[in-house]
């Protein structure tokens, strides 16, 4: 989108990059267009065989090395599927969440054998995953979880419940958080794969849960009672990494929902602005006020603002140099943003703004979530304050 008169940063200007934008927005055009996108809202989950056509298409582990069955690429290409399905508002199909928030960790952690073992299935889309902090009790503090992995012959057992889990309908292989020694506060948390089909009835998948926005994208309660995980299957092979094994990833988890916010951002500006000028009040169009000017110029200054900071921060993520304090900066300022720039625009529109069928409805209840997963926003500035 071109509204914000930014070229693409310099890391995107790779003629292969941009081969695979263009694959990326055709698959979009075929199979998650805007009636597709209505579908899982009404059924409150994609399609299992988009997740086919995705796969088919390339778009399923493309940062995964060669070897394990990807298709070699970085996280360049995780972000051109994050922002054209963010342009598209069909963000519900979470294949940033998949890709490049749960394998990376697989990549970065896996033993040899569990990395031949699940990576090729992940690519092929014969598993789509989850990952599964929070609780009830214990969202943004991890250390507060209560699902515990008891140890017994041959694997583990883990009793718990987990709660707003994304994908937990439709995902085959989970990656649990668990608490293997309740005595060893951070250093007793570890990683578990679990296999949806081989956990049997000891595991539940609870209900669908009802949300302010993001209706297409399934979220849930999941229940283990005494869930045998075999010891392989336990990620890195040793208990007691998980914690060490989270804060590694959540940054590059937390730049990804920066850029979501930052693909709204840009999907609201250009719907404002084809919708001022065409809109007519008073014998003027809309855009022809000086107010509508004012707010546009503002709206516009702050989305260039954050654009150009998330362009820094993923550079410093592809040179391995983002740390946690300048994430939480992207994830909370650019997802405040977002709901402050998405509110504005729906006022252009007046009642048409409050009409779903208008996609700046559903941007406005589609962003408020970014402020929320991901850590809570007044965790991030926690997290900022301590590197002061």
């Amino acid at each position: 989108m071109s509204e914000l008169d930014l070229s693409h940063a310099d890391i995107f200007e790779d003629e292969e990059v941009a081969m695979f934008e263009h694959s990326v927005l055709g698959f979009i055009d075929r199979f998650a267009k805007p009636e597709d996108a209505e579908r899982w809202r009404k059924n409150k989950q994609v399609d299992r065989s988009v997740w086919v056509e995705a796969a088919k298409a390339g778009l399923l582990g493309v940062s995964v090395p060669p070897e394990y069955g990807g298709a070699g690429g970085d996280l360049r290409h995780e972000i051109v599927i994050t922002k054209e399905l963010g342009h598209a508002c069909a963000d519900a199909l979470t294949i940033s969440l998949h890709n490049a928030v749960i394998i990376p960790y697989f990549v970065s952690f896996g033993t040899e054998e569990q990395k031949q073992r699940w990576l090729p299935p992940m690519c092929t889309g014969e598993y789509i995953l989850a990952i599964a902090m929070t609780e009830p009790g214990a969202g943004s503090d991890l250390q507060g979880m209560k699902m515990s992995a008891r140890k017994t012959e041959g694997g583990y057992l883990l009793n718990g419940q987990k709660t707003f889990i994304s994908n937990g309908q439709i995902a085959n292989l989970i990656l649990v958080a668990a608490k293997t020694d309740t005595q060893a506060g951070s250093k007793g948390i570890s990683l578990f794969i679990v296999d949806t089909e081989q956990a049997g009835d000891s595991f539940r998948r609870g209900r669908n849960l009802e949300k302010v926005g993001q209706e297409g994208q399934d979220t849930s309660e999941l229940y283990f009672d005494d869930v045998f995980v075999p010891d392989d299957c336990v990620l890195g092979g040793a208990p007691g990494l998980g914690m060490g094994q989270l804060m590694a990833k959540l940054p590059q988890e937390r730049l990804v929902i920066a850029w979501q916010a930052m693909a709204m951002i840009e999907r609201a500006v250009a719907e404002t602005i084809a919708y001022v000028r065409d809109r007519k009040m008073f014998g003027q169009a809309l855009i022809d006020f000086q107010n509508t000017q004012f707010k546009l110029a503002e709206i516009k200054t702050t989305a260039t603002i954050a654009r150009v900071f998330l362009d820094h921060c993923t550079r410093l993520q592809l040179d391995g140099k983002l740390d946690a304090s300048t994430a939480s900066m992207a994830k909370y300022w650019i997802s405040d943003r977002a709901s402050e720039i998405i509110d504005e625009c729906l006022q252009f529109f007046g009642g048409y703004g409050y009409m779903l069928e208008y996609p700046i409805a559903r941007l406005y209840r589609d962003s408020r979530i970014h402020r929320i997963y991901g850590g809570a926003n007044e965790v991030m500035k926690l997290l900022i304050a301590r590197s002061l």
